[in-house]
């Protein structure tokens, strides 16, 4: 049987080519740049449905697709797909299980030493011509607390890469592995010790029921002063809120995000204006863009765009995974799984 593939949130023309040449003439593939609730009239018909984080698959995005029975996403986060509504209705959602535990964990240092020895003050001030080193002190890893929530495979490339520096590691996890706590030389301790004790906390953890707000105003407190936040993960993780008020009552010295609350509204201008209004500006909506608007103009907060898991190699190991999920469900035998 000959699916309709539909690929979403497909950034550059190289992707498609590589996606619709791995599948060769076993699929007729459609690729679009769009999220999900903006082509919903050009999708109808599609069978196989590749998405990444920015569409949100809810109830009324699967409702509106009547031949749909695979979702794949090109990420290991599925938390943008309501996967328990598609299983109601048999529908089989894979994701890519590993693909960037190191490219992430590299990042998550790219931005721990940014914020570290002020890189983003640094800039500034040389670009307005001032070279003067006031203000720029920094400080070294070696002999600092990391303390990593999430032991899962980034989050276990992080403790080796602290390792590396010299930091002494702490982690939470609800599900520790004392074995490699052993081996790899970190310990487990509770979330509230992980928030006293670290001079720098990394945040490693899928958003769910249980994980969101997991950083929030009722724990702030319980930080040791002076921290570094690091989230790589996902931004539903820290309460925005929560995050201002510690940076401005000196809880936290900075911090470094690829990720944010509400990220999802911050969009390429073409499908800002192809939402509808209703959407675009929702009270809600537009109150967390403009808390994410002053946060990041914080000079110790430094922030990249969601591109933590974005390199070459990574993404080719995303679209390899991608055409073997949708090419082993096309034989009857389904992988990766959720």
């Amino acid at each position: 049987m000959k699916h309709t593939v539909s690929f979403l949130d497909i950034e550059d023309n190289w992707e498609a080519e590589y996606l619709k040449r791995g599948l060769g003439e076993s699929a007729e593939v459609k690729s679009f740049k769009e999220t999900a609730d903006i082509i919903l009239d050009k999708i109808r018909d599609t069978s196989i449905l590749s998405t990444f984080i920015n569409s949100r698959i809810d109830k009324k995005v699967i409702d509106s697709l009547p031949e749909l029975k695979f979702i794949t996403t090109r990420s290991t986060g599925f938390d943008h797909i309501d996967s328990d509504y598609a299983r109601s209705k048999n529908i089989v959602v894979s994701n890519v299980p590993t693909y960037g535990e190191n490219t992430v964990a590299e990042h998550t240092f790219a931005l721990i030493l940014s914020v570290a020895r002020n890189l983003r003050s640094s800039y500034l001030k040389a670009k307005e011509g001032d070279f003067l080193i006031k203000g720029l002190m920094g400080f070294d890893l070696k002999g600092k607390t990391i303390g990593v929530v999430g032991t899962g495979h980034i989050g276990l490339r992080v403790i080796k890469m602290a390792v590396g520096f010299s930091m002494k590691v702490i982690a939470f996890d609800p599900a520790p592995n004392h074995f490699l706590s052993e081996v790899m030389n970190f310990r487990y301790v509770d979330f509230d010790t992980l928030l006293g004790e670290s001079d720098i906390i990394s945040l490693h953890a899928p958003d769910n029921k249980k994980t969101h707000h997991m950083i929030n105003g009722d724990n702030i407190n319980k930080i040791k002063k002076g921290a570094i936040l690091i989230n790589t993960a996902r931004g539903g993780l820290v309460e925005t809120t929560a995050l201002t008020r510690a940076l401005d009552e000196k809880i936290l010295g900075g911090a470094g995000l690829d990720v944010l609350e509400g990220e999802d509204i911050i969009l390429e201008e073409k499908q800002l204006l192809l939402r509808k209004k209703k959407d675009l500006y929702h009270p809600e909506k537009l109150q967390q863009a403009l808390r994410n608007c002053f946060l990041l103009q914080r000079e110790n907060v430094v922030f990249t765009p969601h591109i933590g898991f974005y390199s070459k190699e990574a993404l080719q190991r995303i679209l390899d995974t991608t055409i073997e999920n949708i090419t082993s469900f096309s034989r009857g035998n389904p992988i990766n799984t959720v």
